[in-house]
């Protein structure tokens, strides 16, 4: 069962971006200052993040903890993550706002899939 849900979360989290008013953010304090303090949601599937200014990452999905770390190289967000115990693989993705209200990423350095999220 925990492998098809992990299944579900990764799908979703690769889902295609769409081209739309995101603005791309290149630098580690536009970043900070856009989630600082802040939950990052996508309540249709359960997320729940928050990415804290020290470089760890903190939350849940579908009733699992996600944990995991992250640091800003060359305008991207690297980040390793577990989800429920289980692994997800480091990866470099584009960070994109569209006010202060969304931030989406994209794998990859910005060539792969995206899941964007609300900010509360």
């Amino acid at each position: 069962m925990k492998q098809a849900v992990l299944a579900l979360v990764l799908t979703i989290l690769t889902a295609p971006a769409w081209a739309d008013a995101y603005v791309p953010v290149k630098e580690k304090d536009t970043f900070i200052a856009l989630v600082d303090g802040k939950e990052l949601r996508n309540v249709f599937y359960g997320v729940r993040l928050n990415v804290l200014e020290e470089g760890r990452i903190a939350g849940s999905a579908i009733g699992w903890d996600i944990e995991g770390n992250w640091t800003w190289q060359d305008g991207y967000f690297c980040r390793e993550l577990s989800w429920g115990g289980d692994p997800i693989p480091y990866n470099c993705q584009l960070v994109e706002a569209r006010g202060e209200e969304r931030i989406r990423f994209t794998v990859d350095q910005g060539a792969g899939a995206a899941a964007s999220f609300r900010l509360r």
